[in-house]
């Protein structure tokens, strides 16, 4: 027998799905529920690498954790990598396939994967109790709806109940509820059980008639109104931000333990992929994190990250026409931290063959590190482990530029010339030991009188923070009910609601 289900749907892109969704999970477990993620196609530079060497979005891999399991291909099988405004790499049960416009992926592709998503899907849900869906964008995507298969198709053909996330804080909630199922067909609108409403400030009891309200014009209920919380995204899809603590642009930072704070400055190149890299750092006491794009910015930084990019040549260029190269290869001169990771890395380095990602042939890189690039068609999808600064470290490896290294000390896989560093491991800075040795020669190199948090363990900030999303839910949601609605499947009876017209 197949396990339960449910799909989480979202007003508008960033409503919230994919923490409603790992706050799902987590109070799923924690109630002795066996319990997945899933997201049938995720359009996202943030991915991560499973151990049998698929790639997946980095928000599924963080539900898997909050589901206490390992994350796999199954968990996403269609990822969509952005390349620019015109076209995508196609991701497909953890392998690239090839690049496609939107108009390519949308014209017939996009329906040719419906059968490989419901077989992962299925598969899933043979195995756990329980799988609880991520969707993509907004359900009311009309234009896309007759491709869909990561919303209403796949709810429809999965016979999934349909929870729809709204942020009140953005504020047009009960419009965006209402205006959501109205644009539906009478099929899909027969899916949507009913409403949580996410990021709410203030007094509950002044929402609930709004509430009861919404519940007279649709005939479907809310399930819960989660309260406004501070540093509870997990891993962005497409935001800029520092998950753990973080805004925007800056992330908070706890008191310093010695008597300076580091400052790390962090790139903001085109194409930007897994800058949550960085939000190791944020989490350290004493360590402010800010994304920059001008080369003034770089002046009072301890450290500079040149973090990842789906576009190594786009982003070179990028950074000589804002004055930025030249600020980098002077700081690299002075001996000044700077750290590039996997296409930073490649920037870094004396050239780059491409003949795979822009096709622009040979280029020239910045020059402070002893490398030479060439793309190679196939991508290096890997988890490597070992030392480094007298510590073990672990990340895992996402790109198709292939590195000679003729000189410097060995780092990682990379090397490093002074105060600079390059490497094309993601996720070394979450290995705890060795993540406070380089913060202690970049506070070294700067000058900085700074001292790493002994005890700041980021898997156990990862699990506080997964356990705050479950306790959101657990407080703040009908649990009873929500319950009912995955174990029970898609709902019956629910009224139709003509397009544009208050019922």
């Amino acid at each position: 027998m197949s396990g339960g289900g449910l799909l989480v749907a979202g007003t508008t892109s960033d409503a919230g799905k994919s923490v409603v969704t790992a706050g799902i999970c987590r109070w799923l477990v924690r109630q002795g529920v066996k319990v997945a993620p899933f997201k049938a196609q995720n359009m996202s530079l943030n991915s991560f690498v499973t151990r049998e060497g698929a790639e997946i979005g980095r928000a599924q891999a963080m539900q898997a954790q909050a589901c206490r399991i390992e994350p796999t291909a199954l968990m996403n099988p269609v990822l969509l990598k952005p390349g620019g405004e015109q076209s995508s790499q196609v991701v497909l049960l953890g392998k690239p396939v090839g690049e496609l416009s939107a108009r390519g992926y949308h014209g017939g592709r996009q329906q040719q994967l419906l059968g490989t998503v419901l077989d992962c899907l299925g598969e899933l849900r043979g195995t756990y109790d329980a799988v609880i869906c991520e969707g993509a964008g907004s359900p009311a995507e009309i234009n896309l709806r007759r491709t869909d298969i990561v919303n209403m198709g796949i709810a429809r053909n999965a016979g999934l109940p349909v929870l729809v996330v709204g942020d009140i804080d953005r504020g047009g909630v009960f419009a965006s509820f209402f205006g959501t199922v109205a644009l539906l067909s009478p099929e899909d609108q027969a899916l949507v059980a009913g409403f949580l409403v996410n990021k709410f400030r203030g007094d509950v009891s002044l929402l609930e008639p709004g509430l009861d309200m919404l519940h007279g014009l649709t005939g479907r209920s809310t399930y819960g109104v989660l309260p406004f919380r501070h540093g509870l995204g997990i891993d962005e899809e497409d935001g800029l931000r520092v998950s753990l603590r973080g805004t925007v642009r800056e992330s908070a930072v706890s008191p310093p333990v010695g008597e300076d704070v580091l400052r790390v400055a962090v790139c903001a190149i085109p194409l930007m992929s897994n800058f949550t890299d960085v939000d190791a750092l944020a989490a350290e006491p004493g360590v402010v994190v800010r994304f920059v794009d001008r080369a003034e910015e770089l002046a009072d930084a301890d450290l500079v990250v040149i973090p990842g990019t789906r576009g190594t040549v786009r982003a070179l260029e990028w950074l000589r026409e804002r004055g930025l190269a030249d600020a980098l290869v002077t700081r690299a001169a002075q001996g000044r931290p700077v750290l590039g990771i996997c296409g930073g890395f490649q920037i870094l380095g004396e050239h780059i063959e491409d003949e795979v990602e822009s096709r622009q042939g040979h280029v020239e890189g910045l020059g402070v590190l002893p490398v030479r690039v060439r793309f190679a068609r196939e991508k290096t999808l890997t988890r490597p482990e070992g030392e480094a600064l007298g510590e073990p470290v672990a990340g895992y490896e996402i790109h198709h530029g292939v590195a000679d290294i003729h000189g410097g000390q060995p780092f990682l896989d990379g090397c490093r010339v002074g105060q600079t560093w390059g490497t094309h491991w993601h996720g070394s800075l979450e290995s705890d030991g060795f993540r406070r040795a380089f913060l202690r020669e970049v506070a070294a190199a700067a000058g900085r009188r700074f001292v790493p948090a002994p005890h700041t363990s980021f898997a156990a900030l990862r699990e506080e923070q997964l356990d705050r999303l479950g306790d959101l839910i657990e407080q703040h949601a009908d649990t009873d009910a929500l319950w009912r609605l995955i174990e029970s499947g898609a709902p019956q009876g629910l009224p139709f609601i003509p397009p544009g017209a208050p019922a």
